[in-house]
């Protein structure tokens, strides 16, 4: 019987320093680095209708969004994991010479078929140990609907569902909105 190679263990300073050498995205669990796919056209259209969206109502307020280009840093007791959001806003940001966040208060991920369970499971429950996370969103690729996780002020988190091209998500949190028509604008879900 053959044993199976264990991964080689990276450095979070090894893996912050490859990253800004990279052509390709990697996310950061304990030690181990996985790759990431490129993501469709349509994925790309919500999530840079979203980024958008927040950067335009935003604008002039003290919470800033951040696209999928910036990483969020989770400290677990045993180990460090770095993700890549499809957007996030945060209200009190890292250093600018940063390259990733700490503190989001607002996390949103377009869902994939490819990446659908690991953003459901493992990212989802990651997500919801961050201290400062007061609304996470998944954004569905194939029809207007987004589900959301808003912390409640007693602790915990409660379940929402936005559908139709006609709902308005609430955001107290960040002193805005975002609207489906908005965050679905260009896709064509004919296709």
């Amino acid at each position: 019987m053959t044993a199976l190679r264990q991964p080689d263990f990276i450095s979070v300073s090894d893996y912050l320093a490859g990253e800004e050498l990279s052509e390709t995205k990697h996310e950061y669990l304990g030690g181990t680095v996985h790759a990431m796919a490129g993501a469709s056209i349509r994925h790309n259209n919500i999530s840079g209708n979203c980024f958008a969206s927040l950067h335009a109502k935003l604008r002039g307020k003290p919470c800033h969004p951040y696209n999928s280009d910036t990483k969020i840093r989770i400290e677990f007791p045993d180990h460090t994991r770095f993700y890549y959001p499809d957007a996030m806003v945060a209200c009190q940001s890292n250093p600018d010479t940063d390259h990733f966040q700490t503190q989001p208060v607002v996390i949103i991920e377009v869902l994939s078929d490819s990446t659908r369970r690991t953003d459901l499971g493992e990212k989802r429950d990651a997500y919801l140990t961050i201290s400062s996370l007061k609304v996470l969103l998944f954004v569905e690729p194939d029809a207007p609907s987004v589900t959301l996780y808003r912390r409640l002020p007693e602790g915990g988190f409660t379940t929402e569902r936005h559908v139709g091209l006609e709902a308005e998500i609430p955001l107290p949190e960040i002193e805005t909105s975002l609207s489906l028509a908005e965050l679905y604008e260009n896709v064509d879900f004919a296709a």
